[in-house]
């Protein structure tokens, strides 16, 4: 019996430490981002739309964090992004979207929050960018990152839409 007793203690133990909400991310937490949209020759150049996000571990946007499109006509034309995020959520949408931009170096900054600007937990994310251009190519692309207490960094190799991409993650 007493075997028995340990056992669902323990099990109960467990259960109530798996239970408990996982620590936010640090208060400085940021993720730079470092990005280039590479000149490209060509006689039919057009500016291409941008769809910067950030999923967590269940494969749900919880952030969008850039958002470069020309008409709101062309939304669709950034489809993994518009499948997960856009057509759902008019609001945000509006709220994110900026001009389209020439071929370029650009950055920008992540806080940590989510969409309603609540600050996410620890863990592991996928970070994704869809870069598209019309009569051009399509990229998609994602890393996954470790979100904690802990410095990290990661490069993304370029590709025909884009230049190399660099996320650092920083917690001061």
């Amino acid at each position: 019996m007493k075997t028995l007793t340990q056992f669902f203690g323990a099990s109960l133990l467990l259960c109530g430490s798996m239970s408990l909400s996982a620590s936010p991310l640090p208060a400085q937490a940021k993720l730079a981002v470092e990005f280039e949209l590479p000149s490209i020759e060509t006689s039919m150049y057009a500016r291409p739309y941008v769809a910067v996000w950030i999923e967590n571990d269940q494969r749900q946007p919880v952030r969008t964090m850039q958002l470069w499109v020309g008409k709101d006509e062309w939304l669709k034309d950034l489809r993994s992004w518009w499948r997960k995020v856009g057509r759902n959520d008019r609001e945000l949408v509006d709220a994110v979207t900026s001009a389209t931009r020439p071929a370029g170096q650009y950055r920008f900054s992540w806080d940590g929050l989510d969409d309603k600007g609540h600050r996410l937990d620890q863990g592991e994310y996928t970070f994704y960018v869809e870069v598209v251009r019309e009569h051009g190519g399509r990229n998609y692309l994602r890393q996954k990152v470790t979100l904690a207490d802990q410095e990290q960094k990661y490069q993304l190799a370029p590709t025909q839409e884009t230049g190399s991409i660099s996320l650092h993650y920083t917690t001061q």
